[in-house]
């Protein structure tokens, strides 16, 4: 079993609080009507243009623990947001930036 690495206080915060902003940098390009297309990258086949806010938080992993840890649960923000109002998530991520911050 590989060995947990543990963060405490401002060093942790800090980490989480990036990856919230770097997911939420994002998403917040397809706020609103005139919310602009994002371009995703897919391992296979052609890349996938979309302007839903969910689409593009599903595909964003970040490479440093801490981070990804925050950048996930603003991804469950939206997703939640998704699966229950069906629409929202692009706001929702914005709310819970504002909220973490």
């Amino acid at each position: 079993m590989a060995a947990k690495k543990i963060a405490f206080d401002m060093e942790a915060r800090e980490a989480i609080r990036r990856g919230v902003k770097q997911l939420a940098r994002a998403v917040k390009v397809t706020l609103g009507p005139n919310g602009r297309n994002v371009v995703l990258e897919k391992s296979f086949g052609s890349p996938t243009v979309t302007k839903d806010g969910v689409t593009v938080a599903k595909e964003i992993e970040l490479e440093e623990p801490y981070e990804n840890m925050g950048a996930q649960m603003v991804k469950e923000v939206a997703s939640k947001t998704s699966t229950v109002a069906g629409d929202g998530t692009t706001t929702a991520t914005v709310y819970a930036e504002a909220i973490y911050d």
